[in-house]
């Protein structure tokens, strides 16, 4: 069979291909969602700030799980994976509003590490109480941003990203940062 019979026959995939970027990053197009292009244009900027945040945190959960230590391992070896799946969750549901709204997803981690504002952990472990405080600063980051977000966009009309970010990413976040500050209560020791 030669090269070009293979080809038309249809089963051969056509690799490495190139094509044009349709939509860049940071615009928005038109949908009928009775929302207006500065609502949307706006709602996309902000929910992309807490959607690269909301990866860099589920990154970290990740690599706090797989490198968690001490007495406690095993129980915070499994609320992180939890938490982690959680985080995940948010990450899809946020892309997807940004798509509703239709603007374009941040979703490639390079360009997610240049706009984060979560700060970089060492490469290395760090202590147990380290990492957790690393997962609650991150959680507050993405609080503070998601408080704002919601009530601007609220203001705008969109009801459904300040739904997201309210009824998901902060009531999400704040149980999250309760399971994981509850850990780092220093306990008294019982004397009998």
């Amino acid at each position: 069979m030669s090269a070009n019979s293979a080809h038309r026959s249809g089963s051969q995939p056509w690799l490495h291909q190139k094509g044009e970027v349709i939509q860049d990053f940071g615009t928005v197009k038109q949908f009928p969602l009775g929302l207006s292009y500065e609502a949307r244009m706006y709602s996309c900027q902000r929910l992309n700030k807490v959607l690269a945040d909301t990866q860099i945190l589920y990154g970290l959960y990740k690599k706090h799980h797989w490198l968690m230590r001490g007495a406690t391992f095993y129980q915070l070896h499994l609320v992180l994976d939890k938490h982690a799946g959680e985080q995940l969750d948010l990450v899809d549901a946020l892309a997807e509003r940004v798509q509703t709204l239709g603007g374009v997803a941040v979703g490639d981690p390079r360009h997610v590490a240049e706009i984060t504002s979560v700060p970089r952990p060492p490469d290395g472990v760090e202590e147990v109480p380290a990492m957790l405080s690393r997962l609650l600063e991150a959680h507050e980051t993405i609080l503070v941003k998601a408080h704002d977000a919601a009530a601007r966009t609220a203001e705008l009309g969109d009801d459904g990203t300040n739904d997201l970010l309210v009824s998901q990413v902060v009531r999400t976040g704040e149980l999250q940062s309760w399971f994981l500050a509850e850990h780092l209560v220093d306990t008294p020791l019982v004397r009998s």
